[in-house]
């Protein structure tokens, strides 16, 4: 016990004076948790709070156009912005140009008149259908000129297609009315009382959204819960900067040779350097957490909730934690030198932070990419974080993702040994 506890201190003051590796693995996940945050979290408002900014240019003088703009208004997605119609088209443009707004639409001087007879066309088609008399229906109308949607190419498909499914949303809205209004002037003689009007097109069945957590709770997870956990993952397997560097530093000044001339055992050392970098993620994950907790709110970011059980989380920690010192000290061992450590760890972490899910959504891989997924232990970490902050999960909840990764671990930890005897270092 004695030699391990000497061996412990000396790690600490090796690690102490890399300077460079402490401020890697504390100062970038750090920064990085701060600054995706905050980007998310704008995102979140955008999607679910703000209003995006939508010029309008309309060129109709009927009713029917001004109430479209009132359906999209209801919508309460877009803040729009009204431009005079003797406008040209290039003005609009150099008003997006300028960062005015990302959309703008235009609609046709004969949107009235247009939706009017094409209304008129429907409902006498389905009077006569019903046999009632819906006079001579031309068939032959004219076609609906299509309204004018402009838009900046930075604008993701997606983001374009809920735009443009809230626009349909608001003519269909428009068209269903003024067919209603129609019918029933022609069966009734009489326009179509308000009141009768409301509760015929308002009478809508909601849909209630709630999350699928394990303890039963409807609380939504907000950016917070997402990024600390992953940008946490992210710091710990990092420590193969500094600690792959102190094996390759120790194979290169002798310091194995010297060890086998002691009465001592390598694994000893070993088990040292584990402990010590063991302690050092569970601090990273002890900061990022605090972090979240007693930072973001001062910052307008939402706080970081901790499970409920904090025991789960210490124990997911501590694997996670495992995980990447053995991956640190499997690189340590093969590398032939400092630059090859660094430079292979840095990169590997990053694609394996990627394939795992960490940059880029699970769901949102492609089906080649699942099977790789699963050998990345960075996935298995951040499921089994999500597990605990974002579905509200216990231990036994997020086994079925600790397995594979000690799993991964142990595989970790005998390449390692298995790399050392073949080297004959041990």
């Amino acid at each position: 016990m004695f030699k391990l506890w000497a061996t412990i201190i000396k790690d600490i003051r090796i690690l102490s004076r890399d300077k460079v590796g402490i401020t890697l693995m504390f100062g970038m996940p750090i920064a990085l948790v701060l600054i995706i945050t905050s980007i998310q979290n704008s995102t979140f408002n955008l999607v679910n709070k703000s209003k995006v900014a939508l010029l309008v240019c309309n060129n109709d003088t009927g009713k029917l156009s001004v109430e479209f703009l009132q359906a999209v208004n209801g919508i309460g997605m877009f803040k729009m912005q009204t431009i005079p119609k003797t406008e040209r088209s290039e003005n609009l443009t150099e008003r997006m140009h300028n960062s005015e707004a990302p959309l703008a639409i235009v609609i046709p001087a004969d949107f009235s008149t247009m939706i009017d007879a094409k209304a008129k066309l429907v409902s006498g088609k389905a009077l006569n259908t019903f046999g009632l008399d819906g006079g001579k229906v031309d068939s032959a109308a004219k076609p609906m000129l299509p309204l004018n949607m402009y838009y900046k190419p930075a604008l993701q498909n997606q983001f374009r297609q809920s735009v443009q499914g809230a626009l349909y949303s608001a003519l269909q809205v428009v068209q269903s009315k003024q067919i209603l209004r129609v019918m029933y002037l022609a069966i009734n003689s009489k326009k179509l009382p308000p009141k009768l009007e409301d509760e015929l097109l308002n009478n809508k069945i909601t849909i209630t959204e709630t999350p699928v957590l394990w303890d039963g709770s409807r609380n939504i997870p907000n950016a917070s819960q997402h990024n600390v956990p992953s940008w946490t993952i992210f710091a710990m397997f990092f420590v193969v900067i500094s600690l792959a560097g102190s094996i390759v530093r120790e194979k290169l000044s002798g310091s194995f040779i010297r060890l086998k001339t002691l009465p001592t055992n390598y694994f000893v050392a070993l088990l040292s350097k584990q402990i010590t970098y063991l302690l050092v993620t569970l601090l990273q994950a002890a900061v990022i957490f605090a972090i979240g907790i007693w930072l973001f709110p001062y910052m307008g970011l939402p706080v970081l909730n901790l499970p409920a059980d904090f025991g789960a989380l210490v124990f997911v920690s501590l694997v996670c934690g495992w995980c990447a010192v053995s991956y640190a000290i499997c690189i340590g061992v093969f590398a032939q030198t400092q630059e090859q450590a660094n430079g292979f760890g840095a990169i590997s972490i990053v694609m394996l932070a990627a394939i795992g899910g960490l940059m880029v959504p699970s769901f949102s891989m492609p089906e080649s990419f699942r099977v790789v997924m699963k050998l990345s232990p960075l996935h298995w970490c951040l499921e089994a974080y999500y597990g605990l902050f974002l579905e509200g999960g216990k231990l036994k909840d997020v086994l079925v993702n600790i397995i594979p990764l000690l799993g991964i671990t142990l595989v970790l930890q005998a390449t390692a040994v298995l790399g050392l005897k073949v080297k004959k270092l041990i």
